[in-house]
């Protein structure tokens, strides 16, 4: 018998979905589901397959996991799981590219907006039943520049355009995308940025793009601009951006992703004015699972039947690193 093993921290009835679903259109598999990593101990020995959000691992999974072969990412980045130490060589890991083009970009621009409108401020006064009025800043006539040309900047930039707003595109390789004024190459990232109302995080994590977003890059920003993160903690220097907030040097940010995660109860991004945290929820939506279950299923089929070949999003299939 196949044994597949669920890590979803998640709420309980979503996580259900997953299972249930998966258990409707596949009763000959052993199904069992953890909401933490730190509960797959009894599970891990036996596991065929793993599925999981990638940040939601640990290396412990791949270390006592002797016979896992396959994980597929019910995210697109497999930062988590292609970056742990044992991960054997010869693990297929699939992912869900594609899906998080509509759902981030609506991200993105609700944190311009919020950003734009003093979300946070508005929502305080509303607590304090304080009326104060205060001249909002518009979208219209500003300048987006979306770091990371993929699917999601490119779902992204024609809603910047809807707004009024001229969008520039930053990459490691340029190329034309309908909805963007222009592309620059990395080597331009910071001067780029000096030109952005709101600088958008939406690369991918690499060891190239860690802490892309150095002080030098959020000192090139002006101070009335905007940082959104919605890629991954690691692509921004934390302790810069926190540097940069609290001296003011930029407006504020919306931070979705950090280094550490979840976001410690101490840290001072969580109380600060300027600052809109989020808990990793760019991606997520009512309808993801709606989404994301026929890729699953799709790619159960083809591993059983053993044609990795014809799985869908296949970032690892093994072969070349066998020995």
């Amino acid at each position: 018998m196949t044994n597949l093993l669920i890590v979803l921290t998640l709420p309980e009835p979503v996580r259900n979905v997953y299972r249930d679903r998966l258990r409707a259109s596949f009763p000959d598999l052993k199904i069992d589901m953890v909401d933490h990593h730190s509960k797959a101990a009894p599970f891990t020995p036996d596991a065929d397959i793993v599925v999981s959000f990638g940040v939601q691992l640990s290396d412990e999974i791949f270390a006592r996991g002797k016979n896992i072969k396959w994980v597929q990412a019910l995210g697109s980045g497999v930062d988590g799981i292609v970056d742990q130490p044992s991960l054997r060589p010869e693990i297929v890991v699939t992912n869900m590219q594609g899906l998080h083009g509509p759902p981030c970009a609506e991200s993105a621009l609700c944190s311009m907006l919020a950003l734009a409108r003093a979300m946070p401020r508005v929502m305080e006064n509303q607590r304090h039943a304080k009326w104060e009025r205060f001249p909002m800043r518009l979208l219209d006539g500003k300048t987006a520049v979306l770091v990371g040309v993929g699917v999601i900047a490119e779902a992204l930039a024609p809603r910047c355009k809807a707004m009024g707003m001229r969008v520039i595109g930053v990459s490691g390789a340029t190329r034309a995308v309908v909805g963007f004024d222009e592309m620059r190459p990395r080597a331009r990232l910071r001067e780029t940025a000096a030109e952005a109302d709101f600088l958008v995080m939406i690369a991918p994590y690499t060891p190239q793009n860690h802490h892309m977003i150095d002080a030098g890059v959020i000192a090139a920003m002006k101070p009335q601009s905007f940082l959104i993160n919605i890629a991954r903690g690691g692509v921004v220097d934390e302790d810069a951006l926190l540097d940069a907030l609290r001296r003011k040097r930029i407006a504020g940010a919306s931070l979705d992703v950090f280094k550490e995660e979840p976001l410690p109860e101490p840290h001072p991004f969580w109380s600060m004015d300027n600052v809109i945290v989020t808990p990793h929820l760019a991606g997520l939506h009512d309808e993801y699972p709606d989404r994301a279950i026929p890729i699953v299923e799709h790619n159960i089929r083809k591993f059983l039947a053993g044609d990795v070949a014809g799985m869908t999003n296949v970032v690892r299939d093994g072969k070349d690193q066998r020995s």
